[in-house]
């Protein structure tokens, strides 16, 4: 090879080093921005025009199937059905301050939902402050709920009120509850999902929120609008719905900057 050939292939040489230290260059430029999910309802979207609830984080195919992963709820005159009917009568023995609080752990409008699991914590997890906790939160919920929708539809079960002729603690919401099946409870998915998250947020209350959880949904049985077995079916689909949870990229995020908020908290 002549002289001219080699500084030809020299400059060849350098011409795809410099290119390769461009296009690498380039690469650690237009890395993707961090995920932030966004913390308004407008934003996220609601379940409908008629409820004010944001959308959750799974799509309705990503869900756990609570028809797939449930049994039937107990037959008529089943051993099962009998201790139902024992842990309502349980329930309507209830003392007075007892029927007070399932009357509030009823109310699932926001921030009144996460008002008791607020005083477990010690801080506020509704007042502005800390937007992507509370986004984390009311997202994860109305996953937990519409966990429940395929076995509701699908077994109808009545519920105690009906079914035994006395009155629930909302009375105004007899009508609807009626036409609503029992098995399993949303209302107790909904509850055990605001304990599980939070126990995820704020580890050192575990045993307290978990308590809290397991008393919102036992007040339906004290309310007399779920069966003993409802309430246990539904911490089983918040549980699957929150290990669902796990593996979605905006929950994670969100959960993060979640964190980061507990984290300023703390340090106050």
């Amino acid at each position: 090879m002549g002289l001219k050939g080699e500084n030809r292939m020299i400059r060849h040489r350098k011409f795809g080093a410099i290119a390769m230290l461009a296009l690498l260059g380039a690469c650690a430029t237009t890395a993707p921005a961090p995920l932030v999910p966004p913390v308004t309802v407008a934003a996220v979207g609601q379940i409908s025009p008629a409820l004010p609830y944001p959308k959750g984080y799974l799509a309705p195919s990503a869900l756990p199937d609570s028809l797939a992963l449930l049994p039937p709820p107990p037959a008529p005159g089943s051993v099962a059905m009998e201790a139902d009917q024992e842990a309502f009568r349980e329930g309507v023995a209830a003392s007075p301050e007892r029927f007070a609080l399932a009357t509030s752990d009823a109310d699932l409008h926001w921030p009144h939902a996460v008002q008791s699991y607020e005083q477990v914590v010690g801080f506020s997890l509704s007042d502005g402050t800390k937007p992507h906790t509370e986004m984390l939160l009311r997202r994860a919920l109305t996953d937990a709920a519409m966990s429940t929708s395929k076995a509701k539809a699908n077994y109808q079960r009545v519920r105690p009120f009906v079914l035994n002729k006395v009155q629930s603690c909302t009375p105004a919401d007899e009508a609807s509850l009626s036409k609503d099946g029992s098995y399993p409870s949303g209302h107790t998915a909904i509850g055990w999902m605001l304990a599980l998250v939070l126990t995820d947020l704020v580890p050192a209350k575990t045993d307290a929120l978990l308590k809290r959880g397991y008393e919102f949904g036992d007040s339906r049985i004290v309310c007399r609008v779920h069966w003993k077995s409802d309430t246990v079916a539904g911490r089983v689909m918040a549980s699957a719905t929150f290990a669902r949870l796990q593996a979605d990229p905006v929950f994670q995020a969100q959960r993060e900057l979640a964190r980061a908020e507990l984290a300023k908290q703390a340090a106050r």
